[in-house]
């Protein structure tokens, strides 16, 4: 199908939803890696290992909630009839 709402609806996917979603992605993927680099730098110190663990916690926690919504939006775009592009 190809009427205005479903035009209007891919063009938004993919100009704003899709990147906001991949930088996102990307914020949480660094918080991650940057807890890494910390529980591994402070591995002589239990704060900051401490630190490092509820970064890379929150780092996924937030990559599992980008990648859920993202998941969400296309059952959402497939059930409107909306081809959802990759």
């Amino acid at each position: 199908m190809n009427d205005p709402f479903h035009t209007f609806l891919t063009k938004v996917e993919v100009a704003l939803i899709n990147p906001i979603i991949t930088l996102l992605a990307l914020g949480g993927f660094v918080l991650f890696v940057y807890g890494i680099v910390e529980f591994i730098a402070g591995a002589g110190n239990d704060e900051k290992r401490e630190v490092g663990k509820r970064h890379m916690i929150w780092g996924f926690i937030g990559l599992t909630i980008i990648f859920g919504a993202k998941a969400i939006i296309a059952i959402a775009a497939s059930s409107v009839g909306v081809d959802v592009p990759k």
